[in-house]
């Protein structure tokens, strides 16, 4: 696959900008939550920047997306406001929740983002509602489901793909496999080869694609998601990939190999993959994106400096956005 004939010069700059900012988002928040202001849980999506960008880069603000406990890079990736995700995470009253959320229930229906859950597999019922709605109405959109290799195993994961091929859904079950469902290796926990092979059980296409490969991702996906958009119906889709940090952070990860880890970022991450191909491709170059990446680290600056300095929720806002209200 040519770079040039697929993706234009602005929107190559676009997918780097992107992955840059889940990374560079993903390693502050590994420092700062190291610090304890940080409340609650924190699961990182570092390493897997190739997935959310090259999913979410045929999307727009009228798809909706449910993401899992590892929300953070389907969030950016989808157009959530950085700074408002990080206040967010802080608990802070200026986070795009008003800090009742944290890193694990963010959310922004402006955007189409459903949010992340802390509850494996819950993305997919509502995902299949949000189609739903979608294809009752003709606006065109669709749905996109992300879930992990536990998740995979989820029962309402089944249900769910079920319901979208029996209504022909414009649905994507996108599997996030990592490797690990929390501490379990997914050789140990999964009974089929790949989660793909699992599609044609419920009459869908399964698709798998190297989640190293941000171009590998964004073709696999602009064809599943082309394809429901058009009334296909849905396609489920592994991207084989893998986290940088543990389930959360915290996580010794003894289960992992030594070396494990560095082995992936010195020879597969993604965007270092991306890089090369596109400056062999001679359509950016390395000036290019060093100012990204100076833009990118300004922006996470700001936003933990901004995060830190604004308020908590105060008492009152307990009872606000509880119920929805109608006119």
């Amino acid at each position: 696959m040519s770079v040039s004939t697929q993706l234009s010069k602005e929107k190559l700059l676009e997918a780097y900008r992107m992955m840059r900012t889940i990374r560079e988002f993903e390693e502050r928040l590994h420092v700062e939550f190291a610090t304890g202001e940080i409340p609650g849980f924190v699961h990182l999506y570092a390493g897997e920047e190739a997935s959310a960008v090259g999913t979410m880069m045929h999307l727009n603000d009228a798809d909706y997306v449910a993401t899992t406990h590892r929300g953070h890079g389907h969030c950016i990736a989808k157009g959530v406001d950085v700074r408002g995700m990080m206040a967010e995470i802080y608990g802070r009253s200026t986070g795009v929740c008003r800090g009742k959320g944290g890193s694990m229930h963010i959310a922004d229906l402006s955007k189409g983002m459903l949010g992340a859950n802390g509850i494996v597999g819950a993305g997919g019922p509502l995902v299949c509602g949000a189609a739903l709605a979608a294809k009752l109405r003709n606006t065109g959109g669709v749905g996109v489901c992300f879930f992990g290799d536990g998740a995979s195993n989820q029962g309402v994961i089944f249900e769910s793909m079920n319901l979208a091929s029996v209504w022909r859904l414009p649905t994507i079950f996108v599997a996030e496999n990592n490797g690990y469902a929390e501490a379990t290796s997914s050789t140990w926990s999964v009974a089929a080869d790949n989660i793909a092979d699992r599609a044609s059980g419920f009459g869908m296409p399964g698709v798998i694609v190297d989640g190293f490969d941000f171009f590998a991702v964004h073709e696999a996906l602009g064809a599943a998601i082309e394809r429901a958009r058009d009334g296909g119906g849905p396609t489920l889709v592994e991207v084989k990939l893998s986290r940088y940090f543990g389930h959360f952070e915290g996580d010794a990860q003894t289960y992992r190999a030594p070396g494990e880890v560095q082995k992936l970022r010195d020879e597969k991450d993604c965007l270092k993959r991306f890089e090369e191909r596109v400056m062999r491709a001679e359509m950016l170059s390395a000036d290019e994106l060093r100012g990204i990446d100076a833009k990118v680290k300004q922006l996470i600056d700001g936003a933990v400096t901004e995060a830190k300095a604004a308020p908590l929720p105060s008492a009152a806002d307990l009872l606000t956005d509880v119920y929805v209200s109608y006119p």
